[in-house]
């Protein structure tokens, strides 16, 4: 056909032959000289133009994507050919990009974007050219699946190697329970926060799912409105009350934080966030419930096991697992010749020093002796010892609920701040980093308040004695 024949929908070769150079808005390809009808009528056709280019699939996609080749004759080789460049469209956002080819433009189909003829340089260099169309497209899904949003310099960038590898959140994650998992075989952080990094872990997997639709996040597109997203989808799908919604999202804001420290993230995201713990009323067993405890008459041996490690906990203020992993090595005596637990919380690694009352004493020697691994007491799994104490509790008249984390708020405010031991001594003995969290365990009973009363009491009588007067 000749170069300025028209074609049926009255557009010139010329025209066509234009659409192959690099454009950055699509009226570019209309003008009044390259049109054969009326300017008047000049969108239509190219609505009409676009119409046919791009295939209805891709119109109809949420993401546009496509890849076409076009020739760069504005540059001449001296045999003859010219450059065959490479365009990637996504969303409207263009991009280019040398295929490192050149043909004869005599052989170019520009329609097609491919080289005409049987040639053995023909079929070799659209050969070449489905390759790298393969590939690009293979980099276009790995990044829609692997990120949030995909654009055309992410794909070309991708394409020629240029990509700068992201961290992503669950790549974080992952690494970051591989690293505590080791710590907790080596007996320096708890197996139970390890159970909670991974039940977020397995939240965070699905709320990326069911919200974004895809597998992993790119840590730069972590937003205060992501975290928003995930509290709602805690609150909503998982039905999470405020105190565990915060629980649940620290692991998250621990993730940022290893971000950032290893400078992966620039900005941190939690900086415009806040959500607040709900006060709590913190359950703990009154003197008249231990003496309910320690009274009863139970069943068998099981049952005996079962209160006597409960008991410990409440008048050492030992957490279940530091009681379990407690050894002969932890008893030691010191200058007041009274034996005394040293310790380091397994949750913290603070060291805990705690005086061993008579009757947590009595119950080490019931027990001393029997575990061959050199542990003082032979624990049963925590399911199996929190189902017991329940049991046993039970058959003891209490009818509070029973938890063993109970036992520790019961030392904490029955058995030593009740006794008059100051807090920051109790705070020391609990292992606690700050004093703050002790108030949280620590409860005034009324027994204390009266005491404390009485001896203010006593006090001022005493001033009144030595001023000789009366107010």
């Amino acid at each position: 056909m000749p170069e300025n024949a028209t074609n049926g929908y009255g557009w010139r070769n010329k025209t066509l032959r234009n659409s192959e150079l690099p454009t950055t808005h699509a009226k570019n390809l209309v003008t009044e000289k390259d049109c054969a009808v009326p300017p008047r009528f000049a969108y239509r056709h190219r609505t009409l133009h676009q119409l046919i280019l791009k295939p209805k699939k891709l119109r109809t996609m949420k993401s546009t994507f496509s890849v076409i080749y076009y020739l760069k004759r504005q540059v001449v080789k001296k045999d003859g050919t010219v450059p065959v460049m490479g365009r990637i469209t996504v969303d409207g956002s263009q991009t280019q990009f040398s295929c490192k080819l050149t043909v004869d433009p005599k052989l170019w189909d520009t329609k097609s974007g491919r080289v005409t003829g049987r040639s053995t340089a023909a079929l070799e260099t659209n050969r070449m050219l489905d390759k790298m169309r393969v590939r690009i497209n293979r980099h276009y899904q790995e990044i829609m699946e692997r990120d949030n949003f995909v654009t055309a310099e992410k794909v070309k960038n991708a394409f020629l190697g240029l990509e700068h590898r992201y961290h992503t959140l669950m790549q974080v994650y992952r690494r970051h329970n591989e690293d505590y998992e080791k710590q907790v075989e080596a007996g320096m952080k708890a197996k139970g926060t390890l159970e909670k990094y991974r039940i977020v872990y397995k939240h965070l997997q699905e709320f990326l799912d069911i919200r974004y639709h895809v597998k992993d996040i790119a840590l730069k597109e972590l937003t205060p409105a992501f975290i928003s997203d995930f509290e709602m989808f805690l609150r909503t799908d998982k039905h999470c009350c405020t105190n565990t919604v915060w629980l649940y999202v620290c692991p998250l804001r621990t993730m940022v934080f290893i971000a950032i420290n290893n400078e992966w993230l620039t900005r941190d995201p939690f900086r415009e966030y806040e959500i607040k713990k709900e006060e709590t009323t913190r359950s703990f067993l009154t003197k008249e419930e231990i003496r309910l405890l320690m009274d009863g008459k139970l069943k068998n041996a099981k049952q005996e096991l079962y209160r006597d490690l409960y008991l410990f906990c409440a008048f050492t203020g030992l957490s279940f697992s530091d009681m379990r992993n407690l050894t002969e090595e932890n008893i030691r005596t010191y200058f007041d010749e009274h034996e005394w637990i040293n310790i380091n919380r397994q949750k913290t690694g603070v060291v805990s020093n705690i005086r061993l009352l008579d009757i947590a004493n009595r119950i080490i020697g019931k027990y001393r002796g029997l575990c061959e691994n050199g542990k003082i007491f032979p624990v049963p799994h925590y399911n199996t010892c929190l189902a017991g104490i329940r049991a046993v509790a039970k058959r003891c008249g209490i009818t509070k609920h029973i938890t063993w984390h109970q036992s520790r708020h019961t030392a904490a405010t029955t058995v030593f701040l009740s006794n008059g031991v100051p807090i920051e001594t109790v705070s020391s003995m609990l292992g606690h980093k700050s004093i703050k969290t002790t108030q949280i365990y620590a409860k005034i009973t009324k027994e204390k308040l009266n005491q404390d009363m009485k001896n203010l009491a006593a006090r001022l009588n005493s001033v009144e004695e030595f001023a000789g007067c009366t107010i």
